[in-house]
């Protein structure tokens, strides 16, 4: 048995190693997109970073399900290495960012970049704004603790963390879980949690064509107010009703909503938000810290959602996560700016 038992110490430090290259990706992805895209389609193209992240989920609830009647581990992992391999040869043929290309003094190049996706004229401004901002004399350090830029890290800590602590990490690693408890057999936990994956997907694709005409802010304050209206509905099936098949099949239904809510709004706006909120010479870093706090914020609720289930139970679990998302719907309201249809420099001046 020893023998065909894993090696601990092999797959802690695999995992440390990609957690190391999942946290950099994180980080560096949503900067690339929003630098390379231009600024009415912005939103859109910023949000396939999240469609991708996705259907990596779907592929990988679909991996596991085949695998597991063998209990194929091996092939479970082993086989994420092929979309690996693809993304590093993919990396090869990337452009680089025309904002670091200008930084280099590479004009030349940085403008054979934005012509992919620009009009000549815009090229122009963009150059124009670039150089100007470039000519500032400030440092990486000294932008990032200046008081114009606090109100935005603010701003940006705030959803970052609230994407987490609304709870869909708790519904998309714990579904099989919350649907055994909510009556429902192993085989269509399962099912269900698949089904999940693929709404996520799908509503992904709403968000990717609304996001640059509804905007972003409108966006999230819709959301908040369908998870919360689903999260509450459900907490109160489960407060008032006994776990019958056809009240375990309706907590799947407004679990299904709460996704469609999410995966429409507060899953790709939030990655989309983050490097627009922060001026050019501090947007690497300060989206680096932001997605700091969002991976803590979801490690967090990964570590005590199961505890509370176990403690409190699924109903008060929901009523906690809605209150949360009563308290995302006022930050958003409050202190969130709007950052459709406006150049990344056009929002920097503005701060």
């Amino acid at each position: 048995v020893l023998a065909f038992s894993p090696n601990v110490s092999i797959l802690v430090t695999g995992r440390v190693i990609l957690g190391l290259a999942v946290g950099g990706s994180t980080a560096i992805v949503p900067v690339y997109l929003s630098e390379m895209a231009p600024t009415d389609s912005r939103g859109a193209l910023a949000s396939l970073n999240q469609l991708m992240i996705t259907i990596g989920i779907v592929l990988a609830y679909f991996v596991n399900y085949a695998f597991t009647p063998i209990e194929g581990w091996r092939w479970m992992l082993g086989l994420a290495s092929v979309p690996a391999i693809v993304l590093m040869i993919g990396v090869l043929f990337m452009p680089e960012s025309p904002k670091w290309l200008l930084k280099q003094n590479r004009e030349k190049e940085a403008r054979k970049v934005m012509g992919l996706t620009r009009k000549q004229s815009e090229i122009d401004n963009e150059i124009k704004q670039m150089k100007k901002i470039e000519a500032e004399k400030e440092s990486t350090w000294d932008v990032l603790k200046s008081k114009w830029v606090r109100p935005m890290l603010i701003v940006g800590s705030g959803i970052a963390v609230f994407q987490q602590f609304i709870g869909i990490n708790a519904v998309i690693y714990y579904a099989p879980t919350i649907f055994t408890k909510a009556g429902l057999g192993d085989s269509a936990s399962i099912l269900g949690t698949v089904g999940i994956g693929i709404l996520n997907v799908l509503m992904t694709l709403v968000a990717i064509a609304t996001i640059d005409k509804l905007g972003r802010k409108k966006l999230l304050l819709i959301g908040n107010v369908g998870m919360v209206t689903s999260l509450a509905v459900l907490a109160t099936i489960l407060f008032t009703t006994e776990l019958t098949t056809s009240v375990a099949w309706l907590t799947v239904v407004f679990l299904g909503l709460f996704i469609i809510f999410f995966s429409a709004t507060w899953g790709p706006v939030v990655w989309v938000m983050l490097p627009e909120l922060f001026p050019t010479k501090a947007r690497g870093a300060a989206t680096g810290f932001t997605t700091l706090l969002l991976s803590a914020a979801n490690l967090i609720v990964s570590l005590f959602f199961p505890i509370l289930l176990g403690a409190i139970g699924t109903a008060w679990v929901f009523v906690i996560f809605a209150a949360i998302g009563v308290l995302a719907f006022l930050f958003v309201a409050k202190f969130v700016p709007e950052t459709k249809g406006r150049s990344l420099e056009e929002i920097e001046r503005d701060l």
